[in-house]
């Protein structure tokens, strides 16, 4: 089994990675180790263009909650449009610029999984607290970009498995008013969690939005 992992030198990308090393190869890129930075589209193409696939498994673990010291805002007043357009550049359009160039590394003849890390805030149907705006609507966006994209793929790669996931509350550096009195997990722990959910996915989940338990979130 061959595995790519981007955004590897985070909490749940580093453990994802560890985890795979006893399933075969695996292959980690991140900013501060490789200078794989999601927001420059040259940047993914070059490093993503200097990979051979085919890989069975591809998880895009980038993402974040604080920019550049910026939390998430808990009122209108608080909305910023240039901290509103970096959330959607971080957490919605760089991983979908990974999809764009990663898809031809994935193969044709056979079961593919490829998973982005979104989050139970970008859940329309699921938010009845309000706040974090750019943080939700950045998930909700890349929710939606990964369910064209797996419409897409499923034509050219038919047992593909395109697939948003909620890793759940886990200990990255989330303050306890972050965690929302959520108890909160380890990254080797999630990242177990994550790779026995991806297990169990086949191309008739594609383009869905799962937990850490396996469960559908609602979009």
């Amino acid at each position: 089994m061959r595995s790519l992992v981007l955004g590897a030198s985070g909490g749940i990308g580093g453990a994802v990675v560890a985890a795979l090393r006893a399933r075969g190869e695996v292959i980690g890129l991140s900013r501060r180790d490789d200078g794989f930075d999601v927001t420059d589209e040259g940047s993914v193409a070059r490093n993503l263009g200097a990979l051979e696939g085919p890989f069975d498994l591809i998880l895009v673990a980038t993402g974040a909650l604080y920019l550049d010291g910026i939390g998430p805002e808990k009122s209108l007043k608080a909305i910023n449009p240039e901290v509103l357009a970096r959330q959607f550049a971080v957490n919605a359009i760089g991983p979908v610029l990974v999809i764009k160039h990663a898809l031809r590394l994935m193969p044709r003849d056979r079961v593919a999984r490829l998973a982005v890390l979104s989050a139970r805030v970008g859940s329309i149907g699921d938010n009845a607290l309000g706040g974090w705006y750019g943080y939700r609507a950045a998930k909700t966006a890349l929710n939606q970009l990964l369910h064209t994209a797996s419409i897409e793929a499923a034509r050219t790669h038919p047992q593909s498995v395109l697939v948003a996931m909620h890793p759940g509350t886990v200990e990255t550096g989330l303050s306890p008013a972050d965690r929302a009195g959520h108890a909160a997990m380890a990254p080797v722990e999630a990242a177990g969690n994550l790779l026995a959910v991806l297990d169990r996915l086949g191309p008739a989940d594609t383009g869905g939005f799962f937990d850490w338990k396996g469960e559908i979130v609602p979009w």
